[in-house]
């Protein structure tokens, strides 16, 4: 007999039936398996996990309810809030690996969540149509290419640009290179508007900052008149020993949400950087009363800060009795944050 022999021998019987060792392994992994759905295992394991992706719903759910008495941590949260969504996939792979029941029915909450308040900003919303494209960029004072960005901006070939961080000593260069694409301009301190059609009523308005960061004019398109607003509100900062400094840029809202409400054109159209995102409710003097081009007719987050990585959409177009019909972030230029644009359908 022959050493392969021996080792089929040891294996079967002269039926050709297992034998003990075979029908062993077998056993082994039915056991397995049955531990693996037992509620010993599958429903008490990943209770962490569980627990987990329960405050991260409730993060989602309540953003608005988290405080801001302590370091603006509300306002700081939903500038990010959009970021949560990361920690879905991370607990959804970990309750794999860990074969929880628990944690992936759990996980379903704050998936569920998020897809609510941000799914549909996944989607394309743009449609054709629209009579007038407007466009907002905060050019950056530290610029290294004022004449690069301004050619950029013509190239995009929108009605009315509005920019935003303009210093003095870079006005004239501006309106220089942006003259040919742009015969009509108006510059209020470091907040400047472009346009193709003529503007009137150009006044500063007051945003309680003691000096000038925000304008309106009413451009005369051949549409009909629109009021449009440019602002640059006040920068945040998050601090280790302050949190999420935000006083003058919350008070600055305010006043530019009372400037706002107070408009007596029909068409009104804001342009800017309000260092904040919409979900942020220290700005909902503004947000409650106008629509977010990108959140009616954008695709995706377009975030637009800052502009190497983008993390958030600070730079916003918003519009009241004007219907957006697409948004979209440009390329890089020489500045921190990218420009958005968007059409719009004048009534």
């Amino acid at each position: 007999m022959t050493q392969a022999q021996s080792s089929t021998d040891a294996n079967q019987d002269g039926d050709g039936m297992s034998h003990p060792a075979a029908s062993s392994a077998r056993a082994r992994f039915l056991g397995r398996l049955r531990r693996w759905w037992q509620p010993a295992g599958m429903w008490r394991r990943g209770i962490v996990l569980a627990a987990l992706a329960a405050v991260l719903a409730l993060l989602l759910f309540f953003h608005s309810d988290v405080p801001n008495r302590i370091g603006n941590l509300g306002s700081l949260l939903e500038t990010f809030l959009p970021w949560l969504g990361l920690a879905i996939p991370v607990l959804l792979v970990l309750a794999v690996v860990r074969r929880s029941a628990t944690a992936l029915i759990v996980l379903l909450i704050p998936a569920t969540i998020w897809l609510n308040l941000f799914g549909g900003l996944l989607t394309d919303k743009a449609s054709s149509g629209g009579n007038l494209t407007v466009l907002t960029h905060n050019v950056n004072a530290d610029n290294p290419d004022p004449d690069g960005t301004a050619q950029d901006l013509i190239d995009a070939g929108a009605d009315i640009v509005a920019l935003e961080e303009v210093p003095d000593t870079e006005v004239t260069r501006y309106a220089d290179d942006l003259a040919a694409a742009y015969p009509y301009h108006a510059v209020e301190g470091t907040v400047g508007l472009w346009s193709k059609y003529p503007l009137q009523g150009v006044r500063p308005v007051d945003i309680k900052l003691g000096w000038t960061r925000a304008m309106r004019a009413a451009v005369s398109t051949p549409a009909g008149q629109v009021a449009v607003y440019v602002a640059h509100m006040p920068s945040v900062r998050v601090k280790f020993d302050a949190g999420f400094t935000a006083g003058q840029r919350d008070s600055a809202a305010n006043a530019l949400g009372e400037a706002i409400a107070a408009e007596t054109l029909h068409s009104v159209v804001l342009l800017g950087d309000l260092n904040g995102t919409m979900n942020d409710r220290a700005l909902a003097s503004v947000t409650s009363q106008m629509r977010s081009t990108q959140g009616a007719a954008g695709n995706g987050m377009g975030f637009s800060w800052p502009a190497s990585f983008p993390m958030a959409r600070i730079d916003q177009i918003m519009v009241k009795g004007i219907e957006p019909k697409s948004s979209w972030t440009l390329p890089k230029t020489g500045s921190d944050h990218l420009p958005v644009a968007a059409r719009l359908q004048l009534p």
